[in-house]
């Protein structure tokens, strides 16, 4: 019955929140003209399924490949932060200093780097955004294990690496996919983003340059055509990590076990 729940309750609220959508905007139709229906948008996204699909596909692989990028590059620093103190004193720091720097601003210097390449200019983007939760939460778990744990390995004569490896590496995942949660889902969201402010062209386009465009024309219905598909791409870079948390974490971790 528990795990019925886990499905039942949130597909009730959806489906709660799509017919409140629906009667307001059937409703007060004249009113709400630049607010539109549920069928409407459905409608936008059949109609410019041309344009729209390919663009969803391109923000796709770029999200994946900064996503990917911010996975390799956040674990890695994550592991150096917390193999001494003196090392985390030392750069974390600066990995927060690099994080208060709105993503925006760097924008043009990846242009200028990339020789306005769009593509990379918005996969480096979206490294940025992703990069950050990734650090935090990977850091964060390797730095709380158990001391008496630790003291245990110490008694047994284990190595540095065996520690690591054996004790602070499993006891950080959970740490680490709850990092790659908050990532993946800024993901599309920096894809989208970047595509809107770095200046791809249509033919080559992800969805914010299509979002970009329908404002343009002032059509609001593809505008939640663009909106519904990015969070549909959102739902789908989630959906995938949390599958990966409860493929590694399900036999041991109360997180996955549904124990509360």
């Amino acid at each position: 019955m528990k795990r019925s729940l886990h499905w039942i309750l949130p597909l009730g609220t959806g489906m709660v929140i799509l017919g409140l959508w629906w009667a307001v905007t059937t409703i007060w139709a004249e009113q709400l003209i630049y607010f539109p229906g549920p069928w409407a948008v459905v409608e936008a996204v059949w109609s410019e399924r041309a344009e729209l699909l390919p663009a969803t596909w391109k923000t796709l692989w770029m999200a994946l490949a900064g996503f990917a990028a911010a996975t390799a590059g956040g674990s890695i620093l994550a592991l150096a932060l917390a193999s001494t103190r003196p090392v985390r004193q030392s750069l974390y720091p600066w990995v927060l200093a690099l994080q208060m720097v709105p993503v925006v601003i760097m924008i043009p210097i990846f242009q200028i780097w990339f020789s306005y390449d769009s593509v990379k200019t918005i996969v480096s983007m979206t490294f940025m955004i992703s990069f950050f939760p990734i650090v935090a939460n990977t850091t964060m778990g390797l730095v709380s294990t158990d001391r008496r744990l630790r003291e245990l390995f110490l008694t047994w004569h284990a190595r540095p690496w065996q520690e690591f490896l054996y004790l602070r590496i499993p006891f950080a995942l959970p740490y680490f996919l709850t990092g790659l949660k908050i990532a993946a889902v800024l993901a599309p969201v920096g894809v989208i983003t970047g595509d809107m402010l770095a200046g791809t062209s249509e033919g080559t386009s992800g969805l914010g340059f299509l979002l970009y465009k329908y404002r343009s024309e002032f059509r609001p219905d593809a505008v939640f055509a663009v909106a519904l598909l990015s969070a549909l791409l959102g739902f789908l870079f989630a959906a995938a990590i949390q599958a990966l948390s409860w493929l590694l974490l399900h036999r041991w971790h109360d997180s996955a076990t549904g124990k509360e």
